[in-house]
């Protein structure tokens, strides 16, 4: 990974794990972190029509401008709050802006600079919509070019990563992308497939292997049956890993279209943050 660290804020008790797992990457990858909090493009109130008052509209526009300026307010403090964060984990190059738009559109013009993209598992409404992930992090990961951290609800050191292969040539590239990471130096890797694993699967993680032990990681190759978003649930929970990896598009079941899909499923029922691939 090279460029600058994006991470999206937005003020839900994701937003101090965000930072945290901001700030431990920066760390080892030696780049910068630039915080982005976006604000969706205001509505001004509807006119009331013909007849209305005159001070009546007036002071509904009054209205919404004092809610555009305490929204403003709020997503100052939050950068304020991110940047405390971040210096505090030792990272000195950040920049933090308050943008009016468009979420995707404000990605696009920011990603070609990027190396990585740090986002929650979901956002404000997390208190309240435990079953689903968030909106954004949809939106993001649909369209995202670079490698996309998805932020677990609290931040713990990260040791043991588990890595998700499907067999497919897709793996090599992915194996390719972690032997060349910073990210992933020293850490203990695990490289894991769920199926039946045939002849030609087994060559290729033994090639994905081959991969990781050029870069220097020696890494433990698992094959297991099961469902995959069961079966790699209960191995992270089980042998305390702390980060997930896996692709977003491949040619089974566990790179499906993502959201709706297995990968959606995946990063709900971990409780580690997971780093996506393309």
């Amino acid at each position: 990974m090279t460029g600058r660290i994006i991470a999206f804020v937005d003020g839900s008790f994701y937003s101090a794990s965000v930072c945290a797992h901001a700030g431990w990457a920066a760390t080892r990858l030696g780049a910068g972190v630039d915080v982005l909090h976006v604000v969706g493009r205001r509505r001004a109130t509807r006119g009331l029509g013909l007849g209305a008052r005159s001070a009546l509209q007036a002071e509904l526009a009054a209205l919404d401008a004092q809610r555009a300026r305490l929204e403003d307010s709020r997503g100052f403090a939050i950068l304020e709050d991110a940047e405390e964060l971040l210096r505090a984990a030792g990272i000195t190059d950040i920049s933090a802006d308050l943008v009016h738009g468009d979420l995707l559109a404000e990605l696009s013009s920011r990603e070609a600079g990027a190396g990585l993209l740090l986002i929650g598992k979901r956002g404000e409404a997390a208190d309240y919509a435990t079953g689903h992930l968030g909106s954004n992090l949809e939106r993001i990961a649909r369209t995202a070019t670079r490698p996309l951290l998805v932020a677990s609800q609290a931040f713990r050191p990260v040791g043991k990563v588990l890595v998700a292969l499907d067999g497919s040539p897709v793996g090599l590239k992915i194996a390719d992308h972690i032997a060349r990471s910073p990210l992933f130096a020293g850490l203990s890797v695990t490289l894991a497939h769920v199926g039946t694993g045939s002849t030609e699967i087994r060559r290729r993680l033994s090639d994905a292997q081959s991969i990781l032990r050029a870069g220097g990681i020696e890494a433990d190759l698992r094959v297991m049956p099961g469902e995959p978003q069961v079966t790699l649930a209960h191995l992270v929970r089980d042998e305390a890993f702390d980060m997930l990896v896996m692709g977003v598009f491949g040619h089974s079941r566990i790179w499906s279209l993502l959201i709706g899909s297995t990968t959606a499923a995946m990063i709900h029922a971990c409780r580690v943050p997971v780093l996506l691939l393309r």
